[in-house]
């Protein structure tokens, strides 16, 4: 692989766009190397079967599932708890529902290669059932990279608050081109998102309880 490309690949956070550290989120889990477990699925879709770069990640959220599903399904408010996500807008009106899309943007820093960019993605609500799980695809573009993804996400009521599972693909030539590399930038990312996630969704249950 060439060093431009690598320098590009960890430039950017692939699966959502967080610039942050690759903490491991209280409670994550992956598939244990050698038993993979089976892919998460949304009223019977996963994701993609064929792609060769893919993470699987989980947390316990010590909150109400409606906040839960609240936090994470208010497309436009992800820039208030996503500190990468710098632009969130939703292309249709109302719940989510199968055929929604939503626009949003992340800054890609400078490399030895690029100027700083922003990475623009576009994803299609496929399948949903509020309360309990949703699957959305579509690509990410940048300047020198193209990704097509699709994203799993269940949750689930358990004692003490909500499991939150998650499960995303990515294909792309630049992606296909280091998979090792690739994957690693997405475990960060997802990892990312449920810290943020259950940070930001603990909070607000915590307020609640304390009005």
């Amino acid at each position: 692989m060439s060093r431009t490309l690598r320098s590009a690949l960890l430039a950017v956070p692939l699966a959502v766009g967080v610039l942050g550290t690759a903490a491991v989120p209280a409670g994550a889990a992956t598939a244990h190397p050698g038993r993979p477990a089976a892919s998460l699925t949304c009223r019977g879709a996963g994701v993609d079967p064929g792609a060769r770069v893919r993470h699987r990640t989980e947390t316990l959220i010590h909150a109400p599932l409606h906040i839960v599903w609240k936090v994470q399904t208010d497309i436009e408010r992800w820039p208030a708890w996503q500190a990468a996500v710098t632009t969130a807008q939703r292309l249709d009106h109302g719940p989510l529902r199968p055929g929604s899309a939503f626009r949003w943007t992340t800054p890609v820093p400078p490399n030895p290669s690029t100027p700083a960019t922003r990475l623009d993605i576009t994803s299609t609500v496929r399948q949903i059932r509020p309360g309990d799980c949703i699957r959305w695809t579509g690509p990410a573009d940048g300047e020198g990279l193209h990704i097509d993804g699709v994203h799993v996400w269940n949750f689930t009521k358990v004692r003490g608050g909500v499991l939150v599972r998650t499960e995303e693909t990515h294909t792309g030539p630049q992606v296909d081109a280091d998979v090792p590399t690739a994957t690693a930038i997405l475990r960060q990312g997802l990892e990312q998102w449920l810290l943020d996630l259950k940070s930001t969704a603990e909070a607000r249950a915590h307020h609640h309880l304390t009005r």
